[in-house]
Protein backbone atom coordinates (compact mmCIF):
# COMPACT_ATOMS: atom_id res chain seq x y z
CA UNK A 1 0.00 0.00 0.00
CA UNK A 2 1.51 3.78 -1.20
CA UNK A 3 1.96 5.62 1.52
CA UNK A 4 0.11 9.18 1.26
CA UNK A 5 2.71 11.87 1.88
CA UNK A 6 1.76 15.49 2.92
CA UNK A 7 2.52 16.43 -0.41
CA UNK A 8 0.53 13.72 -2.73
CA UNK A 9 -2.11 14.77 0.11
CA UNK A 10 -1.83 18.73 -1.40
CA UNK A 11 -1.14 17.66 -5.01
CA UNK A 12 -4.52 18.13 -6.32
CA UNK A 13 -4.62 21.60 -5.53
CA UNK A 14 -0.75 22.55 -5.99
CA UNK A 15 2.51 21.64 -7.29
CA UNK A 16 3.91 21.35 -4.31
CA UNK A 17 7.18 19.20 -3.54
CA UNK A 18 8.43 17.14 -0.43
CA UNK A 19 10.34 20.02 2.22
CA UNK A 20 7.98 22.46 1.24
CA UNK A 21 4.69 21.63 2.68
CA UNK A 22 5.12 22.98 6.13
CA UNK A 23 6.76 26.37 4.88
CA UNK A 24 3.27 26.45 2.66
CA UNK A 25 0.96 25.57 5.15
CA UNK A 26 2.39 28.13 7.84
CA UNK A 27 2.41 30.69 5.16
CA UNK A 28 -0.79 29.86 4.52
CA UNK A 29 -1.68 30.60 7.90
CA UNK A 30 0.09 33.72 8.17
CA UNK A 31 -1.70 34.86 5.65
CA UNK A 32 -5.34 33.95 7.09
CA UNK A 33 -4.71 35.61 9.86
CA UNK A 34 -3.59 38.84 8.56
CA UNK A 35 -6.66 39.15 6.02
CA UNK A 36 -9.02 38.01 9.08
CA UNK A 37 -7.85 40.87 11.44
CA UNK A 38 -8.00 42.95 8.35
CA UNK A 39 -11.65 41.97 7.08
CA UNK A 40 -12.92 42.57 10.22
CA UNK A 41 -12.47 46.36 10.34
CA UNK A 42 -13.23 46.92 6.30
CA UNK A 43 -16.74 47.17 6.49
CA UNK A 44 -16.41 49.66 9.56
CA UNK A 45 -13.99 51.68 8.11
CA UNK A 46 -16.04 51.78 4.78
CA UNK A 47 -19.06 52.99 6.16
CA UNK A 48 -17.03 55.76 8.18
CA UNK A 49 -16.20 56.55 5.00
CA UNK A 50 -19.71 57.44 3.75
CA UNK A 51 -20.72 58.85 7.24
CA UNK A 52 -18.03 61.36 6.96
CA UNK A 53 -19.52 63.01 3.75
CA UNK A 54 -18.59 61.00 0.05
CA UNK A 55 -17.37 64.79 -0.79
CA UNK A 56 -14.68 64.77 1.83
CA UNK A 57 -13.30 61.31 0.58
CA UNK A 58 -10.54 62.80 -1.27
CA UNK A 59 -9.54 64.14 1.79
CA UNK A 60 -9.09 61.06 3.80
CA UNK A 61 -7.67 59.99 0.60
CA UNK A 62 -5.06 62.61 1.09
CA UNK A 63 -4.62 62.23 4.89
CA UNK A 64 -4.18 58.62 4.05
CA UNK A 65 -1.00 59.64 1.28
CA UNK A 66 0.51 62.32 3.86
CA UNK A 67 0.41 59.92 6.83
CA UNK A 68 2.16 57.16 4.36
CA UNK A 69 4.62 59.62 3.36
CA UNK A 70 5.55 59.84 7.55
CA UNK A 71 5.58 56.28 7.73
CA UNK A 72 8.00 54.88 4.91
CA UNK A 73 10.83 56.66 6.23
CA UNK A 74 10.06 55.44 9.93
CA UNK A 75 9.89 51.81 8.16
CA UNK A 76 12.91 52.49 6.46
CA UNK A 77 15.06 52.78 9.63
CA UNK A 78 13.31 50.08 11.60
CA UNK A 79 14.12 47.46 8.54
CA UNK A 80 17.75 48.90 8.39
CA UNK A 81 18.55 47.74 11.81
CA UNK A 82 16.61 44.67 12.42
CA UNK A 83 16.68 41.08 10.99
CA UNK A 84 13.83 39.73 9.03
CA UNK A 85 13.33 37.31 12.32
CA UNK A 86 12.60 40.63 14.37
CA UNK A 87 11.65 42.81 11.66
CA UNK A 88 8.23 41.48 11.00
CA UNK A 89 7.00 41.17 14.82
CA UNK A 90 8.08 44.75 15.25
CA UNK A 91 5.70 45.79 12.10
CA UNK A 92 2.82 43.69 13.51
CA UNK A 93 2.81 44.20 17.22
CA UNK A 94 3.41 48.01 16.89
CA UNK A 95 0.19 47.79 15.01
CA UNK A 96 -1.62 45.62 17.88
CA UNK A 97 -0.54 48.43 19.82
CA UNK A 98 -3.02 50.99 17.76
CA UNK A 99 -5.54 48.47 17.98
CA UNK A 100 -5.89 48.43 21.22
CA UNK A 101 -5.07 52.55 21.60
CA UNK A 102 -8.60 53.12 18.89
CA UNK A 103 -10.37 50.16 21.05
CA UNK A 104 -10.27 52.64 24.03
CA UNK A 105 -11.04 56.31 22.14
CA UNK A 106 -14.44 54.35 20.36
CA UNK A 107 -15.03 52.51 23.36
CA UNK A 108 -15.49 55.46 25.34
CA UNK A 109 -16.27 57.87 22.34
CA UNK A 110 -13.58 59.95 22.74
CA UNK A 111 -13.57 62.92 20.13
CA UNK A 112 -15.77 60.48 17.87
CA UNK A 113 -15.73 62.55 14.88
CA UNK A 114 -12.10 63.02 14.34
CA UNK A 115 -11.69 59.30 15.96
CA UNK A 116 -13.63 57.91 12.80
CA UNK A 117 -11.93 59.99 10.56
CA UNK A 118 -8.42 58.44 11.81
CA UNK A 119 -9.23 55.67 11.54
CA UNK A 120 -10.65 55.40 8.19
CA UNK A 121 -7.25 56.49 7.90
CA UNK A 122 -4.72 54.24 9.62
CA UNK A 123 -7.25 51.11 8.53
CA UNK A 124 -5.76 51.98 4.74
CA UNK A 125 -2.01 52.47 6.26
CA UNK A 126 -3.06 49.54 8.43
CA UNK A 127 -3.73 47.04 5.20
CA UNK A 128 -0.86 48.36 2.64
CA UNK A 129 1.70 47.61 5.56
CA UNK A 130 0.85 44.52 6.87
CA UNK A 131 0.45 42.96 3.45
CA UNK A 132 3.68 44.25 2.03
CA UNK A 133 5.32 43.23 4.37
CA UNK A 134 4.35 39.63 4.39
CA UNK A 135 4.68 39.18 0.36
CA UNK A 136 8.06 40.83 1.06
CA UNK A 137 8.97 38.20 3.20
CA UNK A 138 7.28 35.48 0.81
CA UNK A 139 9.40 37.00 -1.51
CA UNK A 140 12.49 36.58 0.38
CA UNK A 141 11.62 33.04 1.72
CA UNK A 142 10.99 31.61 -1.59
CA UNK A 143 12.66 31.14 -4.92
CA UNK A 144 11.41 31.96 -8.28
CA UNK A 145 10.29 28.65 -9.09
CA UNK A 146 8.53 28.45 -5.58
CA UNK A 147 6.55 31.49 -5.79
CA UNK A 148 5.22 30.28 -9.33
CA UNK A 149 4.01 27.12 -7.82
CA UNK A 150 2.99 28.11 -4.39
CA UNK A 151 1.86 31.58 -4.06
CA UNK A 152 -1.62 30.96 -5.61
CA UNK A 153 -2.18 28.43 -2.57
CA UNK A 154 -0.94 31.33 -0.02
CA UNK A 155 -3.07 33.59 -1.59
CA UNK A 156 -5.73 31.39 -0.89
CA UNK A 157 -4.98 31.46 3.32
CA UNK A 158 -5.52 35.01 3.08
CA UNK A 159 -8.63 34.46 0.69
CA UNK A 160 -10.21 31.90 3.80
CA UNK A 161 -9.46 34.62 6.00
CA UNK A 162 -11.16 37.64 3.86
CA UNK A 163 -14.28 34.89 4.08
CA UNK A 164 -13.79 34.60 7.85
CA UNK A 165 -13.39 38.41 8.97
CA UNK A 166 -16.65 39.95 7.21
CA UNK A 167 -18.63 37.02 8.61
CA UNK A 168 -17.25 37.39 12.08
CA UNK A 169 -18.24 41.26 11.23
CA UNK A 170 -22.00 40.84 10.75
CA UNK A 171 -22.51 38.08 12.85
CA UNK A 172 -21.13 39.87 16.39
CA UNK A 173 -21.28 43.35 15.12
CA UNK A 174 -24.90 43.87 15.70
CA UNK A 175 -24.86 42.35 19.19
CA UNK A 176 -21.48 43.92 20.91
CA UNK A 177 -20.94 47.17 18.36
CA UNK A 178 -17.97 47.56 16.32
CA UNK A 179 -15.69 48.80 18.85
CA UNK A 180 -15.67 45.49 21.10
CA UNK A 181 -14.08 43.76 17.37
CA UNK A 182 -10.87 45.61 17.65
CA UNK A 183 -9.56 43.30 20.27
CA UNK A 184 -10.13 40.52 18.30
CA UNK A 185 -8.71 41.57 14.54
CA UNK A 186 -5.67 42.54 17.33
CA UNK A 187 -5.56 38.63 18.69
CA UNK A 188 -5.30 37.61 14.72
CA UNK A 189 -2.67 39.74 14.31
CA UNK A 190 -0.72 38.25 17.34
CA UNK A 191 -1.34 34.62 15.94
CA UNK A 192 0.63 35.82 12.67
CA UNK A 193 3.22 36.93 14.49
CA UNK A 194 3.64 33.10 15.81
CA UNK A 195 3.40 32.02 12.27
CA UNK A 196 6.36 34.72 11.09
CA UNK A 197 8.80 32.99 13.83
CA UNK A 198 7.64 29.28 12.68
CA UNK A 199 8.70 30.62 8.97
CA UNK A 200 11.98 31.93 10.49
CA UNK A 201 13.16 28.70 12.00
CA UNK A 202 13.68 25.72 10.58
CA UNK A 203 10.46 24.88 9.15
CA UNK A 204 10.52 26.95 6.35
CA UNK A 205 14.55 25.38 4.90
CA UNK A 206 14.60 22.91 2.22
CA UNK A 207 16.91 20.23 3.40
CA UNK A 208 20.13 20.58 1.43
CA UNK A 209 19.42 23.69 -1.06
CA UNK A 210 20.27 26.49 1.11
CA UNK A 211 23.59 27.72 1.97
CA UNK A 212 25.12 28.65 5.14
CA UNK A 213 26.05 32.06 3.29
CA UNK A 214 21.77 32.16 2.81
CA UNK A 215 20.82 32.08 6.31
CA UNK A 216 23.56 33.94 7.75
CA UNK A 217 22.26 36.59 5.27
CA UNK A 218 18.23 36.26 6.46
CA UNK A 219 19.87 36.55 10.39
CA UNK A 220 21.61 40.11 9.60
CA UNK A 221 19.74 44.10 9.59
CA UNK A 222 18.83 44.69 6.11
CA UNK A 223 21.11 48.15 6.43
CA UNK A 224 21.36 50.93 4.13
CA UNK A 225 19.66 54.45 4.07
CA UNK A 226 16.44 55.21 5.49
CA UNK A 227 15.42 56.52 2.09
CA UNK A 228 16.84 53.72 0.27
CA UNK A 229 13.77 52.40 -1.02
CA UNK A 230 12.98 55.15 -2.59
CA UNK A 231 16.22 55.56 -3.90
CA UNK A 232 16.31 52.32 -5.36
CA UNK A 233 12.56 52.52 -6.72
CA UNK A 234 13.81 55.65 -9.08
CA UNK A 235 17.19 54.30 -10.17
CA UNK A 236 15.90 51.06 -11.37
CA UNK A 237 13.57 51.17 -14.55
CA UNK A 238 12.03 47.48 -13.50
CA UNK A 239 11.27 49.02 -10.19
CA UNK A 240 9.48 52.05 -11.91
CA UNK A 241 7.52 49.80 -14.47
CA UNK A 242 6.27 47.95 -11.41
CA UNK A 243 5.28 51.20 -9.59
CA UNK A 244 3.71 52.45 -12.76
CA UNK A 245 1.38 48.91 -12.81
CA UNK A 246 0.57 50.20 -9.44
CA UNK A 247 -0.47 53.32 -10.09
CA UNK A 248 -2.18 52.37 -13.11
CA UNK A 249 -4.38 49.87 -11.62
CA UNK A 250 -4.76 52.35 -8.24
CA UNK A 251 -6.13 55.00 -10.09
CA UNK A 252 -8.92 52.91 -11.80
CA UNK A 253 -9.79 51.19 -8.36
CA UNK A 254 -9.87 54.56 -6.93
CA UNK A 255 -12.05 55.90 -9.67
CA UNK A 256 -14.81 52.71 -8.93
CA UNK A 257 -14.68 53.10 -5.50
CA UNK A 258 -15.83 56.72 -5.95
CA UNK A 259 -18.37 54.92 -8.01
CA UNK A 260 -19.38 52.70 -5.36
CA UNK A 261 -20.08 55.45 -3.03
CA UNK A 262 -21.62 58.02 -4.96
CA UNK A 263 -24.18 55.36 -6.69
CA UNK A 264 -24.75 53.12 -3.39
CA UNK A 265 -25.36 56.37 -1.20
CA UNK A 266 -27.89 57.67 -3.83
CA UNK A 267 -29.74 54.01 -4.38
CA UNK A 268 -29.50 53.23 -0.27
CA UNK A 269 -30.38 55.67 2.21
CA UNK A 270 -30.28 53.21 5.39
CA UNK A 271 -27.21 53.53 7.29
CA UNK A 272 -27.32 49.42 7.85
CA UNK A 273 -28.41 48.35 4.62
CA UNK A 274 -25.49 50.01 3.06
CA UNK A 275 -23.27 48.40 5.48
CA UNK A 276 -24.57 44.97 4.95
CA UNK A 277 -24.08 45.36 1.28
CA UNK A 278 -20.59 45.87 1.36
CA UNK A 279 -20.30 43.01 3.82
CA UNK A 280 -22.08 40.99 1.19
CA UNK A 281 -19.48 42.43 -1.49
CA UNK A 282 -16.95 41.45 0.57
CA UNK A 283 -18.07 37.80 0.44
CA UNK A 284 -19.03 37.39 -3.32
CA UNK A 285 -15.55 38.70 -3.92
CA UNK A 286 -13.72 36.16 -1.84
CA UNK A 287 -15.67 33.48 -2.35
CA UNK A 288 -14.61 33.82 -6.14
CA UNK A 289 -11.31 34.36 -5.12
CA UNK A 290 -10.84 31.99 -3.36
CA UNK A 291 -11.82 29.34 -6.33
CA UNK A 292 -9.43 31.39 -8.37
CA UNK A 293 -6.65 31.06 -6.50
CA UNK A 294 -7.20 27.12 -5.75
CA UNK A 295 -7.71 26.10 -9.27
CA UNK A 296 -6.94 28.70 -11.78
CA UNK A 297 -3.83 30.94 -11.07
CA UNK A 298 -1.23 28.53 -10.68
CA UNK A 299 -2.40 26.78 -13.56
CA UNK A 300 -2.41 30.62 -15.37
CA UNK A 301 1.26 31.08 -14.59
CA UNK A 302 2.47 28.61 -15.12
CA UNK A 303 1.04 27.95 -18.67
CA UNK A 304 0.78 31.40 -20.39
CA UNK A 305 3.64 33.11 -17.95
CA UNK A 306 3.61 36.29 -15.51
CA UNK A 307 2.82 38.65 -18.21
CA UNK A 308 -0.44 37.30 -19.40
CA UNK A 309 -1.72 36.81 -15.65
CA UNK A 310 -0.47 40.99 -15.24
CA UNK A 311 -3.03 41.38 -18.11
CA UNK A 312 -6.12 39.77 -17.05
CA UNK A 313 -7.36 42.65 -14.50
CA UNK A 314 -6.96 45.03 -16.97
CA UNK A 315 -8.30 43.44 -19.74
CA UNK A 316 -11.47 42.90 -17.57
CA UNK A 317 -11.29 46.54 -16.71
CA UNK A 318 -11.60 47.73 -20.39
CA UNK A 319 -14.64 45.76 -20.50
CA UNK A 320 -15.94 47.11 -16.61
CA UNK A 321 -15.71 50.71 -17.30
CA UNK A 322 -17.21 50.39 -20.65
CA UNK A 323 -20.21 49.52 -19.55
CA UNK A 324 -20.77 51.22 -16.70
CA UNK A 325 -19.97 54.12 -19.02
CA UNK A 326 -23.28 52.39 -20.78
CA UNK A 327 -25.21 51.99 -17.83
CA UNK A 328 -23.72 53.72 -14.55
CA UNK A 329 -26.67 51.50 -12.27
CA UNK A 330 -25.96 49.77 -8.96
CA UNK A 331 -26.35 45.97 -10.66
CA UNK A 332 -23.39 46.65 -13.23
CA UNK A 333 -21.40 49.06 -10.57
CA UNK A 334 -21.41 45.69 -8.02
CA UNK A 335 -20.97 43.14 -10.69
CA UNK A 336 -17.96 44.83 -11.78
CA UNK A 337 -16.35 45.36 -8.29
CA UNK A 338 -16.96 41.79 -7.35
CA UNK A 339 -15.57 40.55 -10.40
CA UNK A 340 -12.58 43.47 -10.17
CA UNK A 341 -11.45 42.67 -6.87
CA UNK A 342 -11.72 38.91 -7.15
CA UNK A 343 -9.06 39.53 -10.54
CA UNK A 344 -6.34 41.38 -8.39
CA UNK A 345 -6.60 39.29 -5.15
CA UNK A 346 -6.54 35.95 -6.91
CA UNK A 347 -4.60 36.79 -10.12
CA UNK A 348 -3.09 40.26 -10.19
CA UNK A 349 -1.74 40.40 -6.69
CA UNK A 350 0.11 36.71 -6.71
CA UNK A 351 1.32 37.61 -10.08
CA UNK A 352 2.77 41.23 -9.26
CA UNK A 353 4.76 39.72 -6.31
CA UNK A 354 6.31 36.93 -8.11
CA UNK A 355 8.21 40.29 -10.14
CA UNK A 356 10.07 40.53 -6.50
CA UNK A 357 11.50 37.35 -6.09
CA UNK A 358 14.18 37.98 -8.56
CA UNK A 359 15.37 41.23 -6.40
CA UNK A 360 17.78 41.69 -3.64
CA UNK A 361 16.99 42.10 0.06
CA UNK A 362 17.06 45.66 0.24
CA UNK A 363 14.86 46.14 -2.50
CA UNK A 364 12.13 43.86 -1.41
CA UNK A 365 12.03 45.22 2.10
CA UNK A 366 12.40 48.86 1.39
CA UNK A 367 11.34 48.96 -2.55
CA UNK A 368 8.83 47.32 -2.72
CA UNK A 369 7.10 48.71 1.23
CA UNK A 370 7.65 52.27 -0.66
CA UNK A 371 5.44 51.00 -4.08
CA UNK A 372 3.13 49.38 -1.38
CA UNK A 373 2.17 52.24 0.28
CA UNK A 374 3.33 55.80 -0.69
CA UNK A 375 3.00 54.64 -4.44
CA UNK A 376 0.30 53.35 -4.16
CA UNK A 377 -1.48 55.82 -2.11
CA UNK A 378 -0.14 58.58 -3.91
CA UNK A 379 -2.18 57.31 -6.67
CA UNK A 380 -5.37 57.32 -4.49
CA UNK A 381 -5.01 60.76 -3.23
CA UNK A 382 -3.80 61.70 -7.16
CA UNK A 383 -7.09 60.09 -8.91
CA UNK A 384 -8.87 61.21 -5.96
CA UNK A 385 -8.84 64.84 -6.74
CA UNK A 386 -8.54 63.71 -10.51
CA UNK A 387 -12.19 62.20 -10.51
CA UNK A 388 -13.48 64.97 -8.78
CA UNK A 389 -11.81 67.48 -11.00
CA UNK A 390 -13.60 65.27 -13.87
CA UNK A 391 -16.87 65.95 -12.33
CA UNK A 392 -16.37 69.89 -11.62
CA UNK A 393 -15.48 70.10 -15.19
CA UNK A 394 -19.28 68.41 -15.86
CA UNK A 395 -18.03 64.73 -16.83
CA UNK A 396 -20.99 61.98 -15.26
CA UNK A 397 -20.23 58.87 -13.95
CA UNK A 398 -20.72 57.95 -17.46
CA UNK A 399 -17.95 59.83 -19.15
CA UNK A 400 -15.71 59.43 -16.28
CA UNK A 401 -15.77 55.47 -16.76
CA UNK A 402 -14.92 56.44 -20.51
CA UNK A 403 -11.86 57.77 -19.36
CA UNK A 404 -10.89 54.74 -17.48
CA UNK A 405 -11.29 52.30 -20.75
CA UNK A 406 -7.70 53.91 -22.18
CA UNK A 407 -6.20 54.23 -19.09
CA UNK A 408 -6.91 50.29 -18.51
CA UNK A 409 -5.10 49.35 -22.12
CA UNK A 410 -2.31 51.57 -21.04
CA UNK A 411 -2.07 49.37 -17.58
CA UNK A 412 -2.42 46.02 -19.63
CA UNK A 413 0.54 47.44 -21.91
CA UNK A 414 2.66 48.15 -18.70
CA UNK A 415 1.66 44.08 -17.30
CA UNK A 416 2.94 42.76 -20.52
CA UNK A 417 6.24 44.45 -20.42
CA UNK A 418 7.12 43.62 -17.13
CA UNK A 419 6.37 40.00 -17.83
CA UNK A 420 9.20 39.67 -19.95
CA UNK A 421 11.01 42.15 -18.18
CA UNK A 422 11.08 39.46 -15.44
CA UNK A 423 11.33 36.23 -17.70
CA UNK A 424 14.80 37.71 -18.95
CA UNK A 425 15.71 38.56 -15.52
CA UNK A 426 15.68 35.27 -14.59
CA UNK A 427 17.12 33.47 -17.42
CA UNK A 428 20.27 35.33 -16.66
CA UNK A 429 20.21 34.55 -12.92
CA UNK A 430 19.99 30.78 -13.70
CA UNK A 431 22.67 30.89 -15.72
CA UNK A 432 24.78 32.87 -13.61
CA UNK A 433 23.81 30.30 -10.71
CA UNK A 434 24.47 27.67 -13.24
CA UNK A 435 27.93 28.45 -13.69
CA UNK A 436 28.85 29.10 -9.85
CA UNK A 437 30.12 25.57 -8.39
CA UNK A 438 28.03 25.00 -5.42
CA UNK A 439 30.64 23.97 -3.20
CA UNK A 440 32.78 27.22 -3.67
CA UNK A 441 29.65 29.84 -3.80
CA UNK A 442 30.28 33.31 -3.39
CA UNK A 443 27.69 36.09 -3.49
CA UNK A 444 27.46 38.33 -6.64
CA UNK A 445 28.41 41.31 -6.57
CA UNK A 446 25.70 44.44 -6.46
CA UNK A 447 25.17 44.99 -10.22
CA UNK A 448 23.64 48.48 -11.33
CA UNK A 449 20.80 48.57 -14.24
CA UNK A 450 23.57 48.78 -16.83
CA UNK A 451 24.93 45.30 -16.15
CA UNK A 452 21.66 44.03 -15.93
CA UNK A 453 19.95 44.97 -19.40
CA UNK A 454 18.70 48.47 -17.52
CA UNK A 455 16.56 46.45 -15.02
CA UNK A 456 17.95 46.91 -12.05
CA UNK A 457 19.78 45.12 -9.07
CA UNK A 458 19.93 41.23 -8.91
CA UNK A 459 21.50 39.39 -6.70
CA UNK A 460 23.79 41.10 -4.46
CA UNK A 461 22.43 40.18 -0.92
CA UNK A 462 24.71 37.57 -0.29
CA UNK A 463 21.49 34.89 -1.14
CA UNK A 464 22.10 31.99 -3.44
CA UNK A 465 19.10 29.98 -4.11
CA UNK A 466 16.75 29.73 -0.92
CA UNK A 467 16.13 33.12 0.79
Amino acid sequence: MTKLTPAALFGCLVQVRRGEVAAMLWSFSYFFCLLCGYYILRPVRDEMGIQGGVENLQWLFTGTFATMLAAVPLFGWVSSRFPRRKLLPVVYLFFVANLLIFYVLLQFRIAPTFTAQAFFIWVSVFNLFVVSVFWSFMADLYRNEQARRLFGFISAGGSLGALAGPTVTATLAPATGPANLLPLSACLLLMAVLCIYRLAGPVARNPGEQSEIGRRAAEQPIGGSIFAGVTLALKSPYLLGIGVYVVLGTVLATFLYFHQAYIVSMAISDSGSRTALFAKIDLAVNVLTLACQLFVVNRLIGRFGIGIALMVLPALAVVGFFLIGLAPTLTVLVAFQVLRRAGEYAIARPAREVLFTILNREEKYKSKNFIDTVVFRAGDAVSGWLFEGLRILGLGFAGIAFVGVPIALLWAGTGWMLGRAQEDMRKKQDWRRRNDAPETYQPAAPQDSASTGGMGRVDGDGQPVIR
